[in-house]
């Protein structure tokens, strides 16, 4: 066994498992900011870029070419870094607060073609039935349209959650404390980057493998939904 100490010593490891601990939590909660924000600007960019106004359609359209040609660090570098002073809060964003809106910032753009597929699988017979008894377009999409394009769509929803958490890893740059600050913990302290690192991997392989199986639960419970 002493072979297995000299790659990958778990006793030092052991000994690291509260940060560990506290950067998974960190993670989790980091996510779930992000994701909300994601979320919700998905659909609000899903909806402006099926508008028929031209200016809201080439904006979202704009935000989603722009997101997509950039790579995700030089955007949080961006959001952090050069974000003036928000007049609502009086002062420019700390850390966590710049890394989770670039986070969701990012992910809504992925999020939003998945979201606008969603809708535009709704059958428009649906769409007529609803408008039938009375339901302005807000109804329409509150009630009928989104709760099915949700549910149809889950699975690369979740996927891309997925995607999301890893690239959460990417805030440890701006000096944000999640699950990669955790093994940069042990480098810096012991100067073993295998306990350090192979230990995050293991522990996102397994956040991707709940989620994998959220995946598949979901396709089994929405795949089949239809008009």
């Amino acid at each position: 066994m002493d072979w297995i100490l000299d790659f990958y010593n778990y006793r030092v490891v052991a000994q690291y498992l509260p940060e560990f601990a506290r950067g998974l939590g960190s993670t989790a909660w980091i996510s779930l900011f992000a994701l909300g924000i994601s979320l919700s600007v998905g659909t609000i960019v899903a909806i402006m870029r099926m508008s028929s106004n031209p200016l809201l359609w080439r904006f979202a359209a704009a935000y989603i070419q722009a997101i997509r040609s950039t790579p995700l660090l030089i955007q949080i570098y961006l959001i952090y870094f050069t974000l003036p002073a928000l007049p609502l809060l009086g002062r420019r964003l700390d850390e966590l607060e710049g890394g989770i809106i670039a986070l969701g910032l990012n992910a809504g753009a992925y999020m939003s073609e998945i979201i606008r597929a969603g809708i535009e699988s709704i059958s428009r017979g649906q769409i007529e039935g609803a408008m039938s008894v009375g339901m302005n377009y807000v109804k329409r999409m509150r009630y009928v349209v989104l709760p099915q394009a949700f549910a149809r769509v889950a699975p690369p929803l979740l996927g891309q959650t997925a995607v999301l958490i890893k690239d959460s890893s990417l805030v440890s740059f701006i000096g944000v404390f999640e699950l990669f600050g955790a093994g940069l913990v042990i480098l810096n302290e012991r100067l073993m980057p295998n306990e350090g690192f192979l230990t995050v991997a293991v522990c996102y392989l397994f956040i991707y493998t709940v989620m994998l199986w959220l995946t598949v639960y979901a396709q089994r419970h929405f795949g089949g939904s239809g008009d």
